[in-house]
């Protein structure tokens, strides 16, 4: 298989592409991710500029009938950082709608805590956010994802225009606020699962609980709401004392547990829409029987996304 032969190559290629100043070495080994690769494996992207000295190990899988046209889901872990166990969890469906999934994982060692993750490394500190402390908008983590779309397309042959996106936990936290911060992405579906807290479309709350001192304050809401955005949370997601669930005033306005925050969020933005007259495209979905278990989550978000 394929893959086999890539993890080879890749073993082979470690110790070359840990102590040789040649970035070319680390070429040799993504040029194995080609129209030909099925199954699973992984590899280092680091063709993004600002993030060349922070290598993305990016889990995949691609079905063997998997072919140009082949949807790609990215797909975001939770604040475990655990992408393989995300991209196991998403096989099934890969082989039964036929797309090809792509786990970038997000280490805490290039990528550290919730600012560096969940929060997108927008601000220096995302939980007290000023002007002198935004980042560039290419150090921000969320701008990776359109170059790695691109070299993906480019490596498998693929033609596709749009990708979707499936984030659970911190994950779906990267998720949402994702499509808040590259509107003109080319995403399409995009499944925001089990977050903790969310950016509330709230002009007068500061980030990262609302708009107020971010970029988002210029945000267009008509183009925002007019975004295949899915909010999916647990039936039993409803833990005050779950563990890694923050409170604070700010994240407890929104609810104590993550189901009434999720529909809190929700319904925050649809009222908006409705006071402003806007054209409101999201979605809330409720996974019935189901707690802050990202396995069913990641299983039922593929269903959303491709029926």
């Amino acid at each position: 298989m394929k893959s086999i032969f890539f993890l080879i190559i890749y073993l082979a290629f470690f110790t070359l592409m840990t102590c040789s100043s040649d970035s070319n070495s680390l070429k040799i080994l993504v040029l194995n991710l080609d129209s030909q690769t099925t199954g699973s494996g992984f590899f280092n992207f680091t063709d993004y500029q600002p993030f060349q000295n922070k290598p993305i190990k990016v889990y995949f899988y691609i079905p063997k009938n998997s072919n140009s046209n082949s949807s790609i889901v990215f797909i975001f872990h939770g604040t475990d950082r655990n992408a393989k166990d995300y991209r196991d969890a998403t096989i099934s469906k890969a082989n039964q709608y036929n797309f090809i999934v792509m786990v970038p994982e997000f280490s805490n060692t290039y990528f550290p805590r919730g600012d560096g993750y969940n929060l997108g490394n927008v601000f220096i500190d995302g939980d007290n956010p000023t002007p002198n402390t935004l980042n560039p908008e290419d150090q921000w983590t969320f701008s990776l994802i359109e170059p790695l779309f691109n070299f993906i397309k480019g490596g498998l042959n693929n033609v596709s225009t749009k990708y979707h996106i499936i984030g659970h936990s911190a994950g779906g936290q990267f998720a949402h606020r994702f499509v808040m911060f590259k509107p003109n992405a080319k995403f399409d579906k995009v499944v925001s699962s089990g977050s903790g807290w969310y950016t509330t479309t709230d002009l007068s709350v500061q980030f990262p609980y609302g708009f107020m001192n971010s970029p988002l304050e210029t945000l267009s809401l008509t183009c925002l709401f007019n975004k295949n955005l899915i909010i999916q949370i647990g039936a039993f997601d409803n833990d005050p004392n779950s563990a890694g669930l923050r409170h604070n005033e700010l994240a407890d306005t929104q609810g104590l547990n993550r189901l009434d925050r999720a529909n809190y969020f929700f319904e925050k933005a649809q009222n908006l829409s409705l006071l402003n007259n806007l054209e409101f495209n999201w979605q809330f979905y409720i996974n019935e029987n189901v707690g802050h278990d990202f396995q069913p989550a990641i299983e039922n978000a593929a269903y959303i996304i491709f029926n």
